[in-house]
């Protein structure tokens, strides 16, 4: 990593909530890095970022679901971040699968409720299928690759910046997918330095998911500005394959900007979600400066 990433990913983690633990998790694949806050004894929640965010891209969810439950937000190991492989190759889905359950079990949690953003949300939801027993409830933001592919349209638009990511498309790209709300200026920092930097490694991807074999309570809330998908589509489809499932589509964000500009609205519905509404007496926690 270099440093300016190092740096980047600093100013992220110094806006969650004080009292926030950086946890280091064994793993045959690698050491994984956790960012934990929270009750220690309140219901646990593990999130999963989008590629390139992070876990520290959850700071501004942090404050209101570390009010209520013990929040573990994950760096997936084979993206960007502090989690580093060694060991055992980390090349398929199976993998990855594999690695998450050394990952709970470090945490030394039998069960947790999963809530993923974008690859993050494919990630939970092939876990959800790999290991049910182990997922009590399942949250998806704007999740890629479960209730259908990319838009051919969006492929296109990104190859260039796939192909050559320089740091002028990588912020134009974010720049139109954050669909003008505002996307947090720390966290694009982050996100061009992830996607440029030299020697960065490449997420496990696998194939589209077959979500209606998901057996646990689910939520699934898509960005109604995502370019990555038509979400009103995406949405029909969802309710159609998991007619049990709180489905919505948040109006006015961008696909990268649902955890972040839509907040409040997120950490609401999730709070609900898992049966722990927030109080009404609830203020955010303070925060490092």
């Amino acid at each position: 990593m270099s440093e300016a990433f190092v740096a980047a990913y600093d100013a992220l983690l110094a806006r969650w909530p004080a009292g926030t633990a950086q946890l280091t998790v064994a793993t045959p694949y690698g050491p994984t890095r956790v960012h934990a806050y929270g009750p220690p004894d309140g219901p646990p929640l593990v999130l999963l970022p989008g590629g390139g965010a992070t876990g520290t891209a959850w700071f501004a969810n942090a404050p209101a679901l570390g009010a209520r439950c013990r929040v573990y937000a994950v760096d997936i190991l084979g993206d960007v971040g502090r989690s580093e492989r060694a060991g055992r190759p980390l090349r398929t889905p199976h993998d990855l699968m594999a690695w998450l359950d050394a990952v709970l079990d470090g945490l030394e949690l039998s069960a947790a409720a999963l809530c993923g953003h974008s690859y993050g949300g494919w990630v939970a939801a092939a876990y959800a299928l790999h290991a049910p027993r182990r997922v009590q409830r399942l949250a998806l933001l704007d999740p890629t690759q479960v209730f259908g592919g990319y838009r051919p349209g969006y492929l296109l638009s990104v190859l260039p910046m796939l192909l050559r990511p320089t740091a002028r498309r990588v912020g134009a790209y974010l720049d139109r997918e954050s669909a003008g709300t505002g996307l947090d200026e720390d966290f694009k920092r982050l996100y061009v330095l992830g996607a440029t930097q030299r020697g960065r490694g490449r997420p496990v991807v696998g194939r589209t998911l077959d979500p209606a074999r998901l057996a646990m309570p689910v939520l699934v809330l898509f960005a109604g500005r995502s370019r990555v998908h038509d979400a009103e589509a995406r949405a029909s489809r969802a309710r159609r394959l998991l007619p049990r499932a709180r489905v919505e589509v948040v109006p006015g964000v961008g696909h990268h900007a649902l955890p972040l500009a839509g907040a409040a609205v997120v950490d609401a519905k999730v709070l609900e979600f898992l049966g722990v509404p927030p109080a009404e007496s609830f203020a955010p926690a303070s925060v490092h400066e």
